[in-house]
């Protein structure tokens, strides 16, 4: 377990920056990409949401656009920025419609599934 003293670090080995605020995001919903053993999902990707890329998660059993307030989840839009699991954002890739990502604010761990040039691509 992380120690509240450790910082999170991004995948360019820096201090983690804060992904959203507005949209609230993070599994922790502190607007971090933070993570830890009870997130199972591995909510790590800071993405910025396009029109593509919810039809695509919607159309693979993930609707990100309808709100949830009893997951404090506001339902998302293009152009917000959201914590996404690794995984999806690894499986929307490879089908051609992963969404722009900010590296200062992806956790290092996801250089455990997505490489860093691959991940570097994507970059705003």
């Amino acid at each position: 377990m992380s120690s509240s003293l450790e910082v999170s670090r991004n995948v360019l080995g820096e201090p983690l920056v804060a992904c959203s605020f507005e949209p609230l995001t993070g599994f922790y919903r502190d607007g971090c990409c933070k993570t830890g053993p009870e997130d199972v999902g591995s909510h790590l990707v800071c993405a910025i949401m396009t029109d593509d890329f919810l039809l695509f998660s919607q159309q693979v059993g993930n609707d990100l656009s309808t709100p949830r307030p009893q997951w404090r989840f506001p339902g998302l839009v293009a152009g917000d920025q959201w914590c996404l699991c690794i995984d999806r954002w690894k499986e929307s890739f490879y089908a051609g419609c992963a969404p722009k990502i900010k590296l200062e604010s992806t956790h290092i761990n996801a250089l455990k599934v997505v490489e860093l040039d691959i991940l570097k691509l994507y970059a705003v």
